[in-house]
């Protein structure tokens, strides 16, 4: 039976939300609009007069989609080239999803989506239902097929190994901006000196090009060896403009809800580098070079105005 626009309307209004799960279950916003895709595809098929709750139904289809598509993803990443970091989101991207609490807004940060990796699949589904969006235990055991209590323990077990691999810090969007002013001041200074006052001690340093772009296949660790790399980076050179294609230029950001550096080449974004800042200092800078993985990013750019850089470091 075809749906009616009733029905249709219905999906819609759900769509942000299945995508915003989608994105953090999987660290891809293009393989999250692909599941969102087939979970409408399911809706499509499916004797939907029968269906007593339509959310609980697509969220049971997104989720056990999502499941498949980790378990694939784990295998492909072992042969993925270099480090694989998530997909950023610009600021204001719809999937980026509800940011009303602490909660919800870390779920969703580079970090915690890189630490998510570590998680299994149930792990995972259970912690980013609970914690980003809310899901009593009753209804995440009826989408995962689990008991109510099983679904406590995971995501207690899961909850704990998200807080022992980092310490939450929240910032406002003026202190991120004095934070990527210091930074890239630091380094395109040409002095390593004031990086390392910038950077705590086990700083580190990680970037994925996916070997489509030149990246370190190892982290760069502890403040010395991470202001060195950086102090290289932002370091004019004609190779650098070859490579790259020409002389980008640095922008402050926000991407996943924290500071961000991004960078954009005639209109294209070739780079986006996340930091990771605590009381101490930035502890992290997650760099995705990706050319894949930055399309959407180009898409959210292109429809702002940023006005002018503030360096050309190149």
């Amino acid at each position: 039976m075809p749906l009616t626009m009733s029905d249709v309307d219905r999906f819609e209004a759900a769509r942000p939300r299945l995508g915003a799960i989608a994105y953090r279950l999987l660290g891809s916003a293009s393989e999250a609009e692909d599941a969102v895709q087939e979970t409408f595809l399911r809706w499509q098929a499916a004797d939907v007069e029968r269906v007593e709750v339509p959310e609980a139904w697509l969220t049971k289809v997104l989720t056990n989609l999502c499941l498949n598509q980790l378990t694939s993803a784990r295998a492909r990443r072992e042969t993925y080239v270099g480090q694989w970091l998530p997909e950023p989101l610009l600021a204001g991207d719809p999937m980026l999803g509800p940011a009303d609490t602490a909660e919800q807004r870390e779920s969703v940060s580079y970090a915690v989506l890189t630490l998510l990796e570590r998680l299994s699949p149930n792990e995972r589904a259970v912690y980013v239902l609970r914690e980003a969006f809310d899901y009593p235990h009753r209804e995440i055991a009826a989408i995962l097929d689990l008991t109510e209590s099983a679904s406590q323990q995971i995501f207690h077990r899961a909850k704990k190994h998200v807080a022992d691999g980092r310490t939450r810090t929240e910032i406002d969007e003026a202190a991120a901006r004095r934070i990527i002013d210091e930074f890239l001041e630091a380094a395109t200074s040409g002095r390593t000196e004031p990086l390392v006052r910038l950077l705590t001690q086990d700083a580190v340093s990680i970037g994925d090009g996916g070997g489509k772009v030149p990246a370190r296949a190892t982290p760069f660790e502890g403040a010395l060896a991470v202001a060195k790399f950086l102090r290289g980076l932002f370091t004019p050179g004609k190779a650098k403009r070859a490579l790259v294609g020409g002389s980008p230029g640095m922008y402050a950001a926000t991407a996943n809800g924290g500071p961000a550096v991004v960078a954009v080449l005639d209109g294209r974004v070739i780079g986006v580098m996340c930091l990771e800042v605590t009381a101490e200092g930035i502890t992290a800078f997650r760099n995705q070079v990706n050319p894949d993985k930055l399309e959407r990013a180009t898409e959210r750019w292109a429809a702002a105005d940023h006005g002018e850089p503030l360096v050309v470091p190149f």
